[in-house]
């Protein structure tokens, strides 16, 4: 009997739909598929049946061999023993605990990724708060629930979705300030590194889904690092900028950063580190001024190799927390030329040099200067503004492999079952 080549799976729970990729062992993609959910989908069994639906038109296509979730960061439910949620899912940026987030700031090390009314620990601190709290058992992260429903195992989770809940990514734990909050520190996970083969699948959960009871379920991480995962950036000084509505970067570094006056993080990737921040420059500011039709009529205008020496700060409000940290920070856009061309230019003009400074500033805080810069977002397909950001950055420019995080998944997927 001539046995399957092994086929791995990563799932990516969104806001707005669930996403499966399907690849073989050289990370060539077999199939894809998506199903929709309506945002803010704060109901968790909607996500299970989003999982289903995904799954059943993947195992109608070919076997799984072994699959991998990630989900939206921050997203959290309590569950009880059994692992039945016990309400609403608070999802990713659901900011109401502000009151939580005020006592964890008294608490918890400045540079601690659990600060902020969004992160997952005051989320969990308000569901405590307002849930009947015999029943609690377990506090997890979406990709969390959904991965337990598949292995039976609540009580597990992932460095990367534990880290805006308090978990220690230096020393590998909980840390004991965690007590002072005043909850039973049993609800929080075990955290098993991304990528970690976990079990196989429940038997009962195999025969009602149609697959293998071998398929290995492996543990998962976060939406935005899946997405890192896929664009096949992994060397340090390998960096990803994604130039959505925001301007994030992200860099591969042998050592952590941490700064909460910059809003610089970093994740545990194996034995290297995922240093990063975010601007509030963005294609936002651009759609401020300019259709997507006006902006793609412009494109082909644009004169990369002639700088328009316009010096903007572009901000749709006042504010900004990276590169430069000044809540004051006033929006820089005059003078403003006639040419609507020349203003379009000079808007991506000033938003590469501030991915520029941006990879300055995690340079002086110790993380490596990037070799090469993958691309992702919207941004991503304009070739002019890859030319213009190329002269600033004065690196590489490398395409990414893969766009969805669903694919990161998948390559987690491929990791835990041959580890």
């Amino acid at each position: 009997m001539i046995s399957q080549p092994p086929i791995f799976v990563g799932i990516d729970i969104g806001t707005s739909g669930c996403r499966g990729c399907a690849i073989d062992i050289k990370g060539q993609i077999i199939a894809e598929t998506h199903v929709k959910l309506t945002a803010p989908c704060i109901d968790p069994f909607l996500w299970w049946d989003a999982l289903k639906e995904v799954l059943t038109q993947l195992r109608d296509k070919l076997p799984i061999t072994a699959l991998s979730i990630d989900g939206t960061s921050s997203t959290v439910l309590l569950a009880d023993k059994k692992g039945t949620p016990l309400g609403p899912a608070l999802m990713y940026n659901d900011a109401r605990a502000t009151e939580e987030s005020e006592t964890i700031y008294q608490i918890a090390p400045k540079n601690s990724g659990a600060h902020g009314a969004s992160s997952s620990l005051a989320k969990l601190l308000w569901l405590l708060k307002n849930t009947k709290q015999k029943k609690v058992a377990h506090a997890l992260h979406q990709a969390d629930w959904l991965t337990g429903r598949l292995t039976g195992q609540f009580d597990l989770s992932d460095e990367n979705n534990c880290l805006k809940m308090g978990y220690d990514p230096l020393e590998r734990h909980w840390p004991t300030w965690i007590l002072a909050l005043g909850f039973d520190m049993s609800l929080l996970p075990r955290v098993q590194a991304p990528g970690t083969p976990i079990s196989t699948i429940r038997a009962e959960m195999a025969k009602q889904l149609g697959l293998s009871p071998e398929t290995v379920i492996v543990s998962g991480t976060t939406d935005s690092i899946a997405g890192f995962l896929a664009t096949g950036a992994k060397q340090v000084g390998d960096a990803v900028t994604s130039l959505g509505s925001t301007l994030a970067l992200k860099i591969v570094s042998l050592a952590p950063i941490f700064s909460a006056e910059y809003g610089i993080y970093s994740h545990r990737l194996w034995d290297k580190w995922l240093a990063g921040g975010a601007s509030n420059s963005g294609s936002a500011v651009l759609l401020k001024y300019f259709t997507l039709d006006a902006l793609e009529a412009m494109t082909p205008h644009l004169h990369p190799e002639k700088n328009t020496h316009l010096d903007y700060y572009p901000l749709i409000t006042v504010g900004e927390r990276f590169p430069i940290a000044d809540p004051k920070l006033e929006p820089r856009l005059e003078p403003r030329p006639l040419n609507d061309v020349i203003f379009f230019q000079g808007l991506l003009e000033s938003m590469a040099g501030i991915e520029v400074y941006g990879y300055q500033r995690l340079q002086s805080l110790g993380a490596p200067y990037p070799k090469s810069v993958y691309t992702v977002g919207g941004g991503a397909k304009n070739a002019a503004w890859t030319q213009i950001r190329q002269n600033r950055l004065g690196c590489l420019m490398q395409q990414a492999r893969h766009i969805e995080a669903a694919y990161g998944s998948a390559l987690l997927a491929k990791r835990g079952f041959l580890t």
